[in-house]
């Protein structure tokens, strides 16, 4: 099977399993952007690469390419960034032992996080959120708004993140994640492409988004989503500008995390421009071809 590189691939090269803090599991994942047209496909979830092979069998299994991914969560100027990697080994020895390091603290604070909703009268969070957990390592914001839905303290998800997991908000608690420079360091080390994860979410200055550009690219970094599940209109303009800005290729994603929570479902995403030079480019050599 062959494709050509042009941004009118169909690739979805950022979604979630239960690995992380997705429902679907890697072969469902996998089953549903192959119903989807996808043409591309990589499985990213947060800080974990325990889906990976799981995920690249299911793939190569019903036709579908396949690239190595993960979401590895980052400080930046006092923010929490995500760096997807793509096309790196997931076995590579730095890889894992860093992204273990980077899940060690999810416990302690998900429990802190309990403590604050309980204050407000929300008891029972902590054991109420790893219900939906697959793997406590990967406790997250996710699992408890699924709790409190349940309870029936927000209408949904989205209501839980404005009203009690955001900054200022009882549940919110911050975590000191990788560097920048140690991220990106384990994918390109590893033989991947670094990409910056829906840029247009973080709340940086114009300054300060220079700045994590700047030290991106300076750190190895390759690619930047243009289009992705969480960007309007005018994000995909603006990134589609700063990655020709800084000389990056330009990724796809949707960002998907479960059928009845994400708006945005595996490959229903718009084509990227075909000014941009896509990130599959760069990654020709690591797509893992179904035989």
């Amino acid at each position: 099977m062959n494709f050509s590189p042009a941004g009118v691939l169909n690739a979805d090269l950022h979604c979630h399993s239960n690995v992380s803090d997705g429902t679907l599991s890697p072969e469902d994942l996998a089953a549903r952007a192959r119903a989807n047209g996808v043409q591309l496909w990589a499985l990213t979830d947060h800080d974990e690469v325990g889906g990976q092979h799981r995920a690249r069998a299911a793939a190569l299994s019903l036709g579908l390419p396949y690239l190595t991914g993960t979401e590895i969560s980052v400080t930046f100027a006092g923010e929490t960034v995500h760096i997807v990697g793509l096309g790196f080994d997931p076995d590579d020895a730095a890889v894992v032992e860093g992204l273990a390091r980077t899940r060690a603290g999810r416990r302690a604070r998900a429990q802190e996080m309990a403590e604050g909703l309980a204050r407000v009268g929300i008891h029972g969070a902590y054991e109420g959120a790893l219900k939906y957990v697959g793997n406590p390592e990967l406790i997250s914001r996710t699992h408890f708004a699924r709790f409190l839905v349940e309870v029936g303290a927000c209408r949904d998800t989205q209501e839980v993140f404005r009203k009690y997991l955001t900054e200022g908000k009882p549940g919110y608690v911050p975590h000191r994640w990788a560097s920048l420079r140690d991220a990106v360091g384990w994918i390109v080390n590893a033989g991947g492409v670094a990409v910056v994860a829906h840029p247009g979410r973080y709340k940086f200055t114009v300054n300060e988004e220079y700045a994590l550009f700047s030290e991106f690219r300076e750190f190895g970094g390759r690619g930047v989503e243009v289009v992705t599940g969480s960007h309007t209109q005018q994000d995909y303009v603006k990134y589609a500008a700063l990655a020709e800005e800084f000389g990056l290729y330009a990724s796809r994603g949707s960002d998907f995390h479960s059928p009845d929570e994400s708006h945005t479902d595996l490959g229903a995403l718009p084509y990227l421009s075909g000014t941009l030079r896509p990130v599959w480019e760069a990654l020709a050599d690591r797509i893992q071809w179904p035989s």
